[in-house]
C-alpha cells in the first residue's frame, strides 16, 4: 500500500484510527520512561540522591564542604538551564501543562507544537531534579498529548480524530507513568476531551493499555503505595470520612487559590527577561528548601511517611502549607511541572493529620491513619480538579487497596460538591479563565424530524481555493467568508478537503508563512450527501464541531454546501409550514 493510502485510511478508516492510537500509546510509554529516567538523572546530579525529600537535610556526597546549603544553588542552576530553553523554543512548556492540552483540544482543534515534547520532557525534569516542587503528572499528559497532536498533523487527519489522539496521548502519558491505565483513560476523558463518545472511548483505552504494558515491562508492576489491610470497624467513622471530604474540598480551593495569588506576586514583582526568571527565583525557593528540604522535588518518600503515620499532627500542618507555597512558588518562578502529585501530597498531610486527631479524640471509632492519608489525597486532589472518577479510580490503581473504596467515594463527591460551592473554577480551568479563555462547549443543534432533505436547503458552494493557493491568499478569501471555512479543490478539481481560520492561525503560530492551501486543508471525517435529511446534517455539524461543511453526490462530487444559517433558516421554515429552498438559492435567500 502507497503512503498517500496509508494516510487516507489513518484519516478516515477505524482501523485506521485504532493503528493511531496504539502508536500514540508505545510513543508516550517510551517518553514517559525517558522522562522518569530523566528526573532521576538529574535529582541526582543536583542533590546526589535518588529522591532527596528522602534524605532531607543531607549534604551532596560531592560536596560535603556545602553541607546542606547546596540547596539553595540547584534550584538557580537548573532554572539556567530551563529557563532559556522553554522561553526560546517553547513557552507553552512553562507552568503544569494540563491547561495548555485543554485549551488545544478546545480552542486549537488539538493543534500542539511537535517541539512541546521534547522541550517539555527536559525543562521539567531539570526543574523537578532541582528542587523543583511539582509534579510529573503535568508534563507527561502535555508530552503524550504533543506525540498524539503530532502525529496526527502529520498524517494530515481530521479536526475531530486529532483531538482523540491528543487524548490518547494524555491517557498513555498517565498510564505509563503511574502504572494506572484506568486512570490514564478517565484523566483523558474527564479532564481533556469531557466527552465520553464510544469511539473516543475505545481508542482511549486501546492507547492506555498499550502504554502500560510497555510501562510495566520497563518500569515494574509494584503499586504506588502500599497499605495495610483496612476495613470500615463502626459505621459511624462514615461520619469521619465524610469530615475529611469537606475539609479536603476547601482545601484544594484554598490551594488553587495561593497557585495563583502567588504567581501574580511573582508576575509584579519580576521584572526582568523572562528567561532569567527560573533562575533568579531560584534563590527564594532554594531558601525554603534549605529551612523544609522535604519539600524538594515531587516528595513521594515524605508523602508515604505521612501516610505511614510516622509525622506529628503539627508537622504535617507545616508540610501542608509548606508544600503550596513552595509549589506555588515553583510555578510562580517560571517553573514547569504538574500540581497532580502536589494535591496529593497536601491532601496526605491534611488526611494523616485528620487521622491522628481521630484517633486522640475517638480511639474506638477511627481507623488506621493511613486511611485517612489516602481518603486526603482523593478528596484533595477532587476539590482542586474536580474530577472525581480520576480521582477515585487513580487512589484505587496506586494502591491496590479495594476496601477503601466505599469512603473514599463517599469522600471524593463530598470534596467535589463543596469545591464547586466555593469556586466556579478549577485548578487547571482558572488558569485559562485568567487568559480570558473559556472551554463552554457549544450546543448541540436540537434534533427537528421532518422529510426535508440536505439537497433542499443546500446553497451553493462558495468560491473554492486551489491548491497552490498561499498562506496570504487563503488569509484573504477566508475573510471574506461567512464562517471561516472554504473547500480546497486540486488543479483536476478534485475536492481535497476544507481550509480554516483555525488551519491559518496554526499555520502562522508554527511559522509555516509559506504553507500552501493543500498543506492546511482538513479532511472532514463525515461528509454530508444530498438525499440526507437535516437530522443527520444537524449531526454531522455537531459532531465534526464545524460551522460549515459539504454536499457530495453518491460519486463524492461536491454539489453544495451547508452551513448553520441555511440549517436554522430551513427548520424554522419547515416548523412555520413553509416551502423550503432549494438547491439553486442564493446565501442571500438563505
Amino acid at each position: 500500500m502507497s503512503g498517500s493510502r496509508l494516510g487516507a485510511a489513518a484519516r478516515t478508516s477505524n482501523a485506521g484510527l485504532l493503528a493511531l492510537s496504539l502508536a500514540v500509546g508505545a510513543a508516550a510509554a517510551a517518553f514517559a520512561v525517558l522522562f522518569r529516567w530523566l528526573i532521576r538523572t538529574f535529582t541526582l546530579l543536583f542533590s546526589g540522591h535518588a529522591d532527596y525529600a528522602g534524605a532531607a537535610g543531607a549534604a551532596h556526597p560531592s560536596l560535603p564542604g556545602l553541607g546542606r546549603w547546596f540547596v539553595i544553588g540547584a534550584p538557580v542552576v537548573a532554572g539556567l538551564l530551563y529557563g532559556p530553553l522553554v522561553h526560546f523554543f517553547a513557552r507553552e512548556a512553562r507552568g503544569h501543562g494540563v491547561p495548555e492540552v485543554m485549551y488545544a483540544v478546545s480552542h486549537r482543534g488539538g493543534r500542539i507544537a511537535p517541539q512541546v515534547a521534547a522541550v517539555k520532557a527536559l525543562a521539567s525534569a531539570l526543574c523537578i531534579g532541582g528542587g523543583g516542587s511539582v509534579g510529573r503528572e503535568g508534563p507527561i499528559v502535555q508530552i503524550g498529548s504533543a506525540l498524539g497532536s503530532t502525529l496526527g498533523r502529520v498524517l494530515r487527519v481530521p479536526e475531530v480524530r486529532l483531538r482523540v489522539l491528543v487524548a490518547c496521548g494524555a491517557a498513555a502519558g498517565i498510564a505509563a507513568t503511574f502504572n494506572a491505565p484506568l486512570a490514564g483513560v478517565f484523566f483523558a476523558m474527564e479532564l481533556i476531551l469531557a466527552d465520553f463518545t464510544a469511539q473516543a472511548f475505545g481508542m482511549v483505552v486501546l492507547s492506555s493499555v498499550a502504554a502500560s504494558v510497555i510501562g510495566r515491562a520497563v518500569l515494574g508492576d509494584t503499586p504506588f503505595l502500599r497499605l495495610p489491610s483496612f476495613t470500615v470497624q463502626h459505621p459511624s467513622e462514615y461520619l469521619l470520612f465524610a469530615l475529611l471530604g469537606l475539609l479536603a474540598g476547601g482545601v484544594g480551593v484554598v490551594f488553587t487559590k495561593v497557585l495563583y495569588a502567588i504567581e501574580d506576586l511573582c508576575d509584579t514583582v519580576w521584572r526582568g527577561p523572562e528567561w532569567l526568571r527560573p533562575a533568579v527565583g531560584g534563590i527564594v525557593l532554594g531558601l525554603l528548601l534549605l529551612v523544609l528540604p522535604q519539600m524538594y522535588g515531587v516528595g513521594y518518600p515524605v508523602l508515604g511517611n505521612a501516610v505511614d503515620g510516622r509525622y506529628t499532627v503539627a508537622f504535617l500542618l507545616l508540610l501542608l502549607l509548606g508544600k503550596m507555597v513552595a509549589t506555588s512558588l515553583t510555578i510562580g518562578i517560571g517553573g514547569s511541572g504538574g500540581v497532580f502529585a502536589p494535591s496529593l501530597f497536601i491532601g496526605a498531610m491534611l488526611g494523616a493529620g485528620f487521622g491522628e486527631a481521630a484517633h486522640t479524640l475517638a480511639p474506638g471509632i477511627a481507623g488506621p491513619v493511613g486511611a485517612y492519608g489516602l481518603i486526603g489525597m482523593g478528596a484533595v486532589f477532587a476539590g482542586a480538579a474536580r474530577a472525581p472518577i480520576t480521582a477515585v479510580i487513580i487512589l484505587f490503581e496506586l494502591t491496590g487497596e479495594y476496601t477503601i473504596i466505599l469512603p473514599l467515594m463517599a469522600a471524593i463527591v463530598l470534596a467535589t460538591g463543596i469545591s464547586h460551592r466555593l469556586s466556579p473554577d478549577t485548578i487547571y480551568t482558572l488558569k485559562l479563565r485568567r487568559r480570558g479563555v473559556s472551554l463552554a462547549r457549544p450546543e448541540t443543534l436540537p434534533v427537528h424530524h421532518g422529510p426535508v432533505q440536505v439537497r433542499e436547503v443546500m446553497t451553493p458552494v462558495p468560491q473554492p481555493v486551489s491548491e497552490d493557493a498561499t498562506l496570504a491568499d487563503v488569509a484573504t478569501a477566508l475573510a471574506g467568508s461567512r464562517f471561516g471555512i472554504l473547500p480546497v479543490l486540486a488543479a483536476s478539481g478534485d475536492y481535497l478537503g476544507v481550509v480554516t481560520a483555525r488551519g491559518v492561525s496554526a499555520a502562522l503560530a508554527d511559522g509555516r508563512h509559506d504553507a500552501a492551501a493543500a498543506s492546511m486543508a482538513t479532511e472532514v471525517p463525515t461528509v454530508i450527501r444530498g438525499n440526507d435529511s437535516l437530522d443527520a446534517a444537524a449531526e454531522a455539524l455537531s459532531r465534526d464541531d464545524t460551522s460549515a461543511l459539504p454536499v457530495v453526490d453518491d460519486d463524492d462530487t461536491v454539489i453544495g454546501w451547508l452551513d448553520y444559517r441555511a440549517l436554522f433558516t430551513a427548520r424554522r421554515t419547515a416548523a412555520a409550514g413553509s416551502p423550503t429552498t432549494n438547491g439553486s438559492a442564493t446565501p442571500e435567500q438563505v
